[in-house]
């Protein structure tokens, strides 16, 4: 009961401490008169009294005890009659309300000066800068493949806005990249399709304005509106910074590309990470390909001097440099030719697409001489055979997957989808009816099937038979359709498939989608398998083509359902298993094909990290032998007439004035703005 007693009076005591402190301003400053006159009187009064040499008399040592308490106060110390000691007083309290006055007013200044550059509100006073618009699942990809860009291409200064906390923001990027060397990181808060906020970054005088896509339900209308703001800020002439923007919804690209003005480029996220889901299959390493082929800590693509090669055929450029890669050709009025003909004239003016180190490394040099024509493999490689394809789950991706999927899939192929909700399309036929589907001019594309099933129950998966499968699918749901995480599912599905492996002892090549970097070595799949991570790609194409606009095309063409692609083909297709070779051997027999040959994977590393056997770019002198389970990386022309492809990138034009009709294989002129 005492113990209960005594917490309930200090509790109450608190209370009413606290209650008074809140009434008003001079409530506390009486309460601070009275604490410190409670303290100070009584400790001088001791200390005189206690001091021997102190006066005898009760006056003289009344006095003493308050010159101790002026002078601790700093109320003055004067003695003499009492009018003289409260003139000193109060001259002391005068002085001491001024100088604290003036102390609050410096602190207050400081302490709200602190708070507005915490808030990301001061101008940025910066010129040739990048500055990135909007936080999404890119901004680590993008922030941090521009400050691994090579020293020649790195920027002085990275300015990020986004309506999201200043602090929050530097701590977030710290943690995911680490230290940025000598490139600055400057974070400011508020909504980018704000004119006035946006003004604040200086994107006049920026060298590369790039605006991220949103994974919110309305970020797509966010980014027009943030290129509509942007418009407002730089001026509609083109005399302003390359625009590079990303949006997910097709419906949004023409109005982003009207905004974006001439200087602007356009990327559909959801199309780039369809397509490569459809290129994945089939092609197993092809995204780990990819993405050492787009990230900027390897070899990436570059343009070069191709005066050495003037008038001369392309074909003679890809033994002319020993330690890069040729690829294609940008012409003297700014087309993109990827793989073209061997024949082709290398026109005056026209630069090499290469992949190299460093474009600064890339000198001409004959590499004819390690050519070794007598293990050159004869004969054409085999046809690819029609295949059975399996989709499981289902998000707004998937129709632009099955599209493509279409396209690229032989003849006689078919696909199955199974899924847990209803989606319009032909159900799963019956056997005696199973080629009624699709007649008329698409009755050579491949058959598409629906099924439906309760896949959020692992024993669905285990329950599949995909003993007549050649290749799997596997799709996440879309980050709104719950509570989860959309790639807890994704993981879960793979994790049975992974069981249903060991339980057949057949290795399934299966493509993945995740939309998190960090949840790739949790993916349980084989190293015949790829994981695609969406967020990640647009991240990587967004810092490429940032460094380098012509790039655009190039990446538009290799993303493409039609001309040439990135594939990985047999090394026994061009060299004889078995056999010595340096890598020009395969560069020759590959351009003999109508092929770039551009690296190799090994089988014998194919499961050891972090390459896994990719090698890109390799030295034309390398000599080594290759075996029939390797294969060769090769940029390639598929011979399948397709229709209706879907453009990855379009420069803004929104007169359309200056895009001729695009050819298969071919890509539409840069306008003269793009060329520059």
């Amino acid at each position: 009961m005492t113990g209960r007693r005594s917490n309930s009076l200090r509790d109450r005591a608190r209370y009413r401490f606290d209650r008074t402190l809140a009434r008003s301003t001079g409530t506390l400053m009486g309460w601070l008169v009275i604490t410190c006159l409670a303290v100070v009187v009584p400790v001088s009064a001791l200390l005189v009294w206690t001091d021997p040499g102190s006066p005898r008399s009760l006056s003289g040592r009344l006095t003493a005890a308050w010159r101790t308490s002026a002078e601790t106060l700093r109320l003055g110390a004067m003695t003499g009659t009492p009018l003289r000691m409260m003139l000193s007083a109060l001259l002391g309290l005068v002085a001491l309300l001024c100088v604290s006055t003036l102390v609050g007013v410096i602190t207050t200044s400081l302490a709200e000066r602190m708070a507005e550059l915490s808030r990301g509100r001061s101008t940025v006073l910066e010129r040739g800068h990048v500055v990135v618009l909007g936080w999404s699942d890119q901004v680590n990809t993008v922030v941090g493949e521009l400050v691994a860009a090579q020293a020649a291409h790195r920027p002085r200064a990275i300015v990020l806005l986004a309506d999201r906390d200043k602090t929050g923001m530097e701590r977030a990027l710290a943690a995911r990249i680490g230290p940025a060397g000598r490139t600055r990181l400057i974070c400011r808060s508020g909504p980018p399709s704000d004119p006035a906020v946006l003004a604040l970054v200086s994107p006049r005088v920026a060298s590369t304005v790039l605006v991220l896509p949103s994974g919110e339900p309305a970020g797509d209308a966010e980014i027009l509106r943030t290129l509509l703001a942007l418009r407002a800020v730089v001026g509609e002439g083109t005399d302003g910074p390359p625009v590079l923007a990303a949006v997910h919804d097709d419906r949004y690209r023409a109005p982003a590309r009207l905004a974006a003005g001439p200087r602007g480029t356009v990327l559909e996220t959801d199309t780039v990470t369809a397509r490569l889901i459809a290129q994945c299959v089939g092609r197993p390493g092809l995204s780990l390909v990819l993405r050492d082929l787009l990230d900027f800590a390897g070899d990436e693509f570059h343009l070069a001097d191709a005066t050495a090669f003037h008038g001369g055929p392309f074909g003679a450029t890809l033994l002319g440099h020993a330690d890069s890669c040729v690829v294609g050709l940008l012409g003297p009025l700014g087309r993109t030719s990827l793989n073209p003909p061997a024949d082709t004239v290398v026109a005056p003016g026209s630069r090499l697409i290469v992949l190299a180190r460093d474009d600064r490394t890339t000198r001409p040099a004959d590499c004819g001489h390690l050519v070794d024509p007598s293990v050159i493999a004869e004969g054409p490689p085999p046809p690819e055979a029609a295949a059975r394809l399996l989709v499981i789950g289902w998000n707004r991706r998937a129709p632009l997957v099955l599209g493509q999927l279409r396209h690229t899939a032989r003849p006689g192929s078919v696909l199955d989808v199974i899924t847990d909700r209803a989606v319009p399309g032909p159900r799963e036929p019956e056997p005696d009816h199973a080629h009624e589907h699709h007649p008329g001019p698409d009755a050579a594309l491949p058959v598409v099937r629906f099924r439906t099933a309760v896949l959020s129950r692992p024993e669905t998966l285990l329950g599949l038979d995909l003993a007549p499968y050649d290749g799997l699918v596997v799709l996440g749901p879309d980050p709104a359709d719950g509570p989860d995480h959309p790639d807890d599912w994704t993981l879960v599905a793979l994790l049975a498939l992974r069981l249903l492996e060991e339980r057949t002892g057949r290795e399934l090549r299966v493509v993945s989608e995740l939309t998190d970097d960090r949840n790739r070595p949790l993916a349980a799949v084989n190293p015949g398998s790829d994981v695609v991570v969406s967020g990640e790609l647009t991240g990587l194409l967004m810092a490429q083509i940032a460094q380098n606009r012509h790039l655009a095309t190039v990446f538009d063409e290799l993303f493409s359902a039609e001309g040439s692609t990135i594939c990985l083909r047999p090394a026994g297709a061009y060299v004889r298993p078995g056999s010595e070779a340096t890598f020009a051997t395969v560069v020759a027999a590959a351009r003999d094909r109508g092929q770039c040959a551009i690296g190799y994977r090994r089988h014998d590393r194919r499961t050891v990290p972090p390459d896994h056997g990719v090698r890109l770019n390799p030295y034309k002198g390398e000599r080594r032998e290759w075996s029939a389970e390797d294969q060769v990386v090769v940029i390639a022309t598929d011979p399948i007439e397709l229709t209706d492809p879907i453009d990855l990138t379009e420069p803004a034009d929104p007169d359309g004035k200056h895009r001729p009709e695009r050819r298969p294989g071919r890509l539409p002129e840069r306008t003269d703005t793009e060329s520059r």
